[in-house]
């Protein structure tokens, strides 16, 4: 398992740096998008990498490795958002909104250290497609809880399925030897 620590902190890095210039070029406009704003924007990554993983004609020479990164940081951002609200005019500098991203990172990397524990890092065997045709079944779940307006009976929060979709992308990343 100390492997995989250093491969998702490896991982990590490439996103966070990306989110560091991004906020630099833009602010953080991101902060007046809604949840079910935020999830789409996710559900069309996924979407556009499962197309690529179908499709044996690609019309623009790009892989998955941008939309697993832009998965990765869209649910670090909906974790925020959870947080803090939504705003009217964005409210974060760099500094802070990376300490966020920081602080969401421990949370989810801290879950899939006693996940991979208890499973046996059985993800190493998984297809890259798997994971994500799992990351859309959690869009799915995502957008039902949102519909239901966050409540749900016997399952888990919005939380627990962006941070695993964080996971999962991660775990991508890794078996297809990117980073």
């Amino acid at each position: 398992m100390k492997n995989t620590s250093q491969e998702y902190d490896k991982v990590i890095g490439v996103c966070r740096d990306l989110f560091i210039k991004k906020m630099t070029d833009y602010g953080s406009a991101w902060r007046i998008l809604r949840l079910p704003s935020l999830t789409d924007q996710i559900f069309i990554k996924a979407q556009r990498i499962r197309s690529l993983q179908e499709n044996e004609v690609r019309k623009v020479d790009e892989d998955e490795t941008g939309e697993f990164i832009g998965i990765i940081n869209y649910c670090i951002m909906a974790l925020i958002q959870l947080d803090l609200g939504v705003v009217e005019q964005p409210d974060l500098g760099v500094e802070k909104a990376t300490q966020l991203y920081d602080e969401k990172v421990t949370l989810t990397k801290t879950l899939m250290e006693a996940k991979n524990h208890d499973y046996g890092e059985a993800w190493r065997e998984m297809r890259v497609s798997s994971l994500t045709d799992l990351i859309l079944q959690k869009l799915l779940r995502v957008k039902q809880i949102e519909d239901n307006k966050g409540k749900t009976l016997v399952s888990e929060g919005i939380d627990a399925n962006y941070q695993d979709m964080i996971n999962y992308s991660i775990f991508a990343l890794i078996l297809m030897k990117k980073f």
